[in-house]
């Protein structure tokens, strides 16, 4: 049996990487790959209930120590339920979002905490993803286009321009922290274009 590839997309609120993880999903299939589409946090049972915590409500809601240790219970049930079985069995795995999202926005946007994260990541969860796409892309226009989707959902997005900006840079900077796997995708372009681009570099890794 063919091993399991596990790909995340990474990137600011807005920034299209949701679209991409389709449209990858897609081709993979469409290619005859097995292919898992999942997200964070959620993608479980457990995990989509902890989900609603962590993505509705007031900005403030909680404090970035007590999201780190949310998004760990949410990301360890995830990674117990969907993503190691789904490896095991070969498919590759496709999730929007990952660990990286937390070194982000807890461990540098929201607080400097990457430490924490960095430890509770590798106590609970051990495991990094295969490929890794980070989606760039102008904070001004991602916030415009987040805040347009209205999804009930919004309370990062809710935190305003400034910590988009933020986040835009620590996930650059994440991407020089693992070269190996992170690909930094220009998402200002047209969005054919780029999964095309996202469908060449997965297509090369798989050979």
């Amino acid at each position: 049996m063919r091993r399991g590839m596990f790909i995340t997309f990474e990137g600011i609120d807005g920034s299209g990487k949701s679209s991409q993880a389709q449209l990858l999903t897609d081709t993979l299939k469409t290619l005859g790959h097995d292919t898992l589409r999942t997200r964070e946090p959620g993608g479980s049972q457990g995990a989509e209930e902890i989900r609603r915590l962590l993505v509705e409500g007031d900005p403030d809601r909680w404090s970035a120590m007590t999201e780190i240790l949310l998004f760990t219970a949410a990301r360890r049930d995830h990674l117990e339920k969907t993503i190691k079985p789904g490896l095991a069995a070969g498919k590759i795995v496709v999730s929007d979002r990952f660990a990286d999202s937390t070194r982000v926005y807890q461990g540098a946007a929201r607080a400097d905490l990457r430490d924490v994260v960095d430890q509770l990541h590798a106590l609970m969860i051990g495991r990094e993803p295969d490929l890794t796409f980070i989606i760039d892309m102008d904070p001004a226009a991602a916030l415009t286009r987040g805040l347009a989707r209205q999804s009930g959902e919004d309370r990062f997005e809710e935190l305003g321009l400034e910590f988009q900006e933020k986040l835009r840079t620590g996930f650059l900077a994440l991407a020089k922290d693992f070269p190996d796997r992170c690909h930094v995708i220009n998402g200002a372009r047209d969005m054919d274009v780029i999964a095309a681009g996202i469908a060449q570099i997965t297509s090369d890794y798989l050979k």
